[in-house]
């Protein structure tokens, strides 16, 4: 080989080292990170944790009717007590539980036993530095409540712990009165999860003996989101309690969170409520009953807030849910056909040069895309391509499905992949079904088979219906795709993912960001068969109160930055969504205002003021009902970059969702769809398992549109893609339990009143106290020195 020939070689190698040093890092920080491996990981269970016996799905009443038990536990807990480790109704703790990280107080979980069970604690030395040597082992991950005081400094607005002060204490008003901006923060477990307490010092106060006086009589239940499928308890720190919140603590409000209510550990809603019940018990044993509690929280926090004003009114007063979903469960319907969608773009139909711009996409994903956006994916796709090279021809942008939802699919629903793996010993993670399906199979029941049930379902699902009937797609691309897109394989039939480097080595490349190994993919020659669901885990999951049903009478107000064109998982479909829920069951949905703002500008504190009039009218006048006391400021709106009011009223998000005339605040921020809505489903989003038609009913009916006599001419191939016909969505789920899950005439208690319930019938009626106004700001108790920083 000659010197120049030598040279190029050279070269070459070193680009390609480069493409796959730079495709690896960028995918290592943007896919599922895998954790490290754990300084103590989960070693063992107790006998029988890890039997899968068959179980059938829950069939109980809905949590709505549920009589709770009394309360067994004598709160409040005591500085350097524990609180309770078992659940009140929520059902036995499932194993194994990774022990999270308390920041705040850094010390390790308590020693509950001596067989090897849970996490291993060890020796501390004489400066409290651990040692090597194991004293026993935390299964349940408890730790002692313990009170620590942190300020606020004038120096650089970071909270400090007291005995750092050094005459840079920060003022606050509050209760009319100038007093030091000192958070008491305390911590400790309830239901083996971190909970924290925040609240203003008091005066004269001590740690064993909190005093309200800096207190506004306003407690915010804090919730947070995230993805997760259980087994571990999650961390804390002073961050998420004082930092996230330092707005509403300088206005006198007391915050309370536990790692219960953040939905990156969990989707268990009965758990969720279960520590939250407990948690109030903690904080009013300690201050006493708050004027009301109001929910603050996003995305999976949202979700939270929804279903505890379903299922157990009296737990929050009000809520203001945050980039919010209506329920986890029916996210799954289509967040699980973005990637067969996605791989149909990207590789069966490859040929096709429409799917270059992600922006085409979204008329048979219905979600969001942008064709100016860069993928998270780029750099990586771009070094796989150097061996694989179905990543060559990337598309131009990105759509909500790859920036949102790749790799949380296979979190959820793939039995053999868990991105923090590396917390559990070898033994365990072999032995784990790692869904989200497994963590609730109290619900969802399961087969003999040892793996929990699933309510994914997409028979008969004809993708890209509305597309074809707007002329938007072709009658051969629309064949095409539907032969193409089958389902997910059954748990015990999925393999692990294939994410290159973070389940294995560098090389030689093994990568499928679409997870197709677990896909049944086919043709137009040969359809892919499509998912069936299991009805009884359909029915299951909605009895549990995993669903929501829109059957709430809080006052909602459902915020949220535009985020559609970034393109994020967090869309604004999904508060309309929530909405027409609400307006189904209720005849309405009076008492929800959708505000939708410009990314620079977050109007918490608006919200909670409206929120707290609201209240107070409430309080004074119960008999007028929530609707009846909605102040008249309190109404649908949009907010441009500088928080100016673009446009306030009844109207203004009227759309496609409702089949109206775009509002002022729709022409701003427009709203998608979801592939199920393209496919013919309601806006509700909620349909698990569709009716089935057949094919000739169909197009008797004309649901082809114009184009119903051409793809007549090709039933055959429909018969063959559709075998046992297609969705008929004027019906309802037929796996929805027919029985009424909430009688109508039980009154709801809010902020301590009991308030009749608002159920109309027909077309919606317009309250005389609900007229456009001006927004008045008269905050509960604000320091014009504290610097807005909403999260």
């Amino acid at each position: 080989m000659s010197v120049r020939g030598a040279w190029f070689v050279t070269v070459f190698l070193l680009v390609v080292a480069g493409l796959l040093g730079l495709g690896a890092w960028y995918g290592y920080q943007k896919l599922p990170k895998v954790h490290g491996k754990a300084n103590a990981p989960v070693l063992g269970v107790p006998r029988g944790a890890l039997d899968y016996p068959a179980l059938p799905a829950y069939a109980g009443p809905h949590p709505r009717m549920m009589v709770r038990p009394p309360e067994y536990f004598p709160f409040p807990i005591a500085i350097g007590e524990v609180g309770p480790v078992e659940t009140l109704f929520a059902g036995a703790s499932r194993y194994p539980f990774f022990c999270g990280w308390n920041a705040i107080t850094g010390r390790q979980p308590l020693v509950d036993n001596q067989a090897g069970e849970g996490v291993p604690v060890f020796a501390l030395d004489g400066d409290g530095q651990k040692t090597k040597e194991v004293i026993g082992y935390s299964r349940d991950c408890s730790h002692a409540t313990e009170v620590t005081y942190f300020y606020r400094s004038t120096r650089d607005g970071q909270f400090y712990s007291l005995h750092e002060a050094r005459n840079d204490v920060q003022k606050v008003t509050v209760n009319g009165r100038q007093v030091d901006f000192i958070v008491r923060v305390e911590t400790g477990t309830i239901n083996r999860h971190f909970y924290a307490i925040a609240v203003l010092k008091g005066e004269g106060e001590v740690a064993q003996v909190p005093n309200s006086s800096n207190w506004n009589r306003r407690l915010i239940y804090q919730f947070r989101g995230g993805v997760g499928i259980g087994w571990r308890q999650g961390n804390i720190s002073k961050g998420d309690i004082t930092t996230r919140r330092v707005d509403q603590l300088a206005r006198g409000y007391a915050i309370i969170y536990s790692t219960a209510n953040q939905t990156r550990n969990h989707y268990n809603i009965w758990l969720a409520e279960d520590a939250a019940r407990r948690l109030k018990k903690q904080f009013e044993a300690l201050y006493g009953e708050p004027m009301y509690t109001v929910g603050i929280g996003g995305s999976g926090g949202a979700i939270q807030q929804y279903l505890f004003a379903q299922n157990a009114p009296g737990l929050l007063d009000a809520a203001i849910p945050l980039y919010s979903y209506p329920d986890m469960v029916t996210q799954t319907i289509y967040a699980f056909d973005c990637e067969p969608l996605e791989y149909f773009f990207d590789v069966l139909d490859a040929a096709n040069t429409r799917w270059r711009n992600a922006e085409e996409r979204s008329i048979i994903q219905g979600l969001s895309a942008n064709s100016k956006a860069n993928s998270r994916f780029d750099l990586m796709s771009m070094a796989a391509g150097l061996f694989d090279s179905r990543y060559r021809s990337r598309a131009r942008g990105t759509t909500e499905c790859v920036e949102g939802w790749r790799g949380l699919v296979p979190l959820v629903n793939n039995p053999n992949f868990v991105h923090f793996f590396k917390s559990f010993s070898e033994d365990l993670v072999s032995k784990v079904h790692w869904t989200h399906w497994e963590n609730l199979r109290n619900f969802y029941g399961s087969g003999t088979n040892g793996y929990a049930n699933t309510t994914w379902d997409n028979e008969g699902v004809q993708y890209g219906l509305k597309a074809l009937v707007n002329g938007d797609i072709s009658i051969d691309t629309f064949l095409k795709l539907n032969a193409s897109v089958g389902g997910w394989k059954s748990q015990e039939n999925q393999t692990e993912e294939y994410l290159w480097f973070l389940n294995g080595s560098l090389l030689p490349v093994r990568l499928s960001v679409w997870s197709e190994q677990n896909l049944n993919m086919g043709s137009l020659e040969s359809p892919a068969r499509r998912s069936r669901a299991s009805l009884e885990a359909i029915k299951g999951i909605y009895r549990s109160g995993h669903v929501f049903l829109g059957d709430v009478e809080i006052p909602i107000i459902d915020l949220r930055h535009y985020l559609d064109k970034e393109p994020d998982m967090h869309h604004s479909s999904a508060s309309f969504t929530a909405r027409e829920r609400i307006r189904r069951a209720r005849g309405h949905a009076d008492n929800q205002l959708i505000w939708i703002s410009h990314k620079e500008y977050y109007p918490l504190d608006e919200a909670l003021d409206v929120i707290d009039r609201w209240m107070g009218n409430i309080i004074r006048d119960p008999t007028a009902g929530v609707v009846g006391n909605r102040p008249a400021e309190a109404s649908d709106r949009c907010f441009d970059r500088e928080g100016n009011v673009l446009a306030a009223g009844p109207e203004v998000w009227d759309g496609d969702w409702n089949r109206r005339s775009s509002g002022k605040c729709t022409r701003m921020y427009p709203i998608y769809s979801t592939a199920r809505q393209v496919a013919g489903a309601p806006v509700t989003d909620d349909v698990f398992k569709c009716a089935l038609q057949p094919i000739e009913r169909a197009l008797a009916k004309g649901i082809y549109g114009s184009h119903t006599e051409e793809i007549a001419g090709r039933v055959e191939d429909l018969r063959r893609i559709f075998p046992t016909g297609v969705c008929n969505y004027n019906e309802q789920d037929v796996a929805r339990p027919r029985e009424q899950f909430i009688p109508r005439e039980i009154p709801v208690k809010i902020a301590g009143h009991l308030i009749d319930p608002d159920y109309r019938q027909g077309k919606m009626l317009q309250e005389a106290r609900m007229g456009e106004g001006e927004i008045g700001h008269t905050p509960v108790s604000l320091s014009d020195e504290v610097n807005p920083n909403l999260k």
